[in-house]
């Protein structure tokens, strides 16, 4: 089959880029259509084509600037034309199927996206579903509406969906792959002592509620370090000052800024313990799936997919949000060595079994061919 596959703000180029392998390992051609990527390197494009037709200006004058005032009103003036160019361009690469990792404003794109599903199969990934649930609510229904078929990544997604009417006959499950590391997991560097925090650093994610539990994983394990790396998108400095008003200011190393490839290794092949303090639901963490794929045990806030890939797999511990004591007795148990630790690693590995790409290829191509061979078109099945 010819597949488009269209990231339109270049959210997640790993992402995009293993599925686009997977896909054309398995004999499909496959065009990827995003935006450059503003935040460093982005993976070879081996077997399939990726094309930047979104918003070249911004991307690349404002890369690594995502706060800069002059950016938005340049990409607001570069929207029409990216569209008219991806509208253009899937009209000439005439693919079987349309599938869309992201759009950048559900309320606009809701033009392009119908009249692309009025004439071939579409099909949409609610990468953030908390996150469409919460902010332009409406505008998202009606993209779940249009499609042919939604993939969530957690079964709790399912649900989220059915109860905002979209009928479960519409909705594929397809869980979130790992991403594959070729070093065993790591020994913290000081003994197993090492939690890592790793990926963008927002308010929400809980580096806060972290730094905060540090001090009561310090009183059972004397050794312990955190090392937080990752691309701050807010402040960093209060952060800093907790630390230090914590008296833990001396155990944290901060490695600030975007990651390259060999440092992302380097981080996690001396981490003991991947921590995910979030504090609000997230339904695919490309974070999780770095720590599974090494083999790494998590500790994770009990929130959307996160708790329910640690739970299922038992490749570590799952606390309720916002709960610091929890979060440091969690940390504490698997920094032990009582045997914990060694059963959340076995945990990660049958994780890393069983969410392969090559999995989760085969599952898009099982919903790709019920579309093509004559599934309903958008709207049909709808009340």
């Amino acid at each position: 089959m010819r597949v488009a596959l269209i990231d339109a703000g270049a959210y997640t180029p790993p992402y995009d880029d293993r599925l686009a392998r997977a896909l054309t390992s398995r004999g499909h051609e496959v065009t990827l259509l995003t935006a450059p990527f503003r935040f460093g390197e982005v993976p070879e494009a081996v077997g399939y084509r990726r094309q930047e037709l979104f918003f070249p200006l911004s991307s690349s004058l404002f890369s690594r600037a995502p706060r800069s005032r002059a950016r938005l009103p340049l990409k607001a003036l570069e929207y029409g034309p990216s569209m008219r160019r991806a509208r253009r361009r899937v009209e000439t690469l005439a693919p079987d199927v349309v599938h869309v990792q992201w759009l950048f404003r559900p309320d606009l794109d809701i033009r392009w996206l119908r009249a692309v599903a009025a004439e071939r199969p579409t099909v949409f990934t609610a990468h953030d579903l908390a996150g469409m649930l919460t902010r332009r609510r409406e505008a998202w229904r009606r993209v779940l509406e249009t499609v042919d078929r939604v993939v969530v990544h957690s079964r709790r997604g399912v649900h989220e969906l059915a109860e905002l009417g979209i009928p479960e006959t519409r909705i594929t499950r397809i869980p979130h792959p790992v991403f594959e590391g070729t070093a065993p997991a790591g020994d913290g560097g000081s003994g197993g002592q090492t939690l890592l925090f790793f990926g963008l650093i927002r308010a929400y994610k809980g580096v806060d509620l972290l730094l905060r539990a540090l001090p009561l994983v310090a009183r059972d394990r004397p050794d312990v370090r955190l090392v937080v790396a990752g691309d701050p998108l807010d402040p960093v400095e209060p952060l800093r000052r907790l630390a230090n008003e914590l008296g833990v200011g001396e155990r944290v190393d901060w490695r600030l800024g975007f990651l390259p490839e060999n440092e992302v290794e380097d981080v996690l092949a001396h981490a003991s313990v991947v921590v995910l303090p979030y504090r609000r639901r997230v339904d695919a963490s490309g974070v999780l799936a770095l720590a599974v794929g090494h083999g790494l045990p998590i500790v994770a806030s009990d929130v959307g997919s996160l708790g329910e890939t640690v739970k299922e797999f038992d490749a570590g511990e799952v606390v309720p949000p916002e709960d610091v004591e929890a979060l440091a007795a969690a940390c504490v148990r698997l920094l032990g060595d009582d045997g914990r630790r060694d059963e959340a690693v076995r945990g990660a590995a049958r994780a890393r079994e069983a969410l392969t790409w090559e999995a989760a290829a085969g599952q898009h191509e099982a919903l790709y061919s019920e579309l093509v061979q004559g599934g309903a078109r958008p709207g049909e099945s709808l009340p």
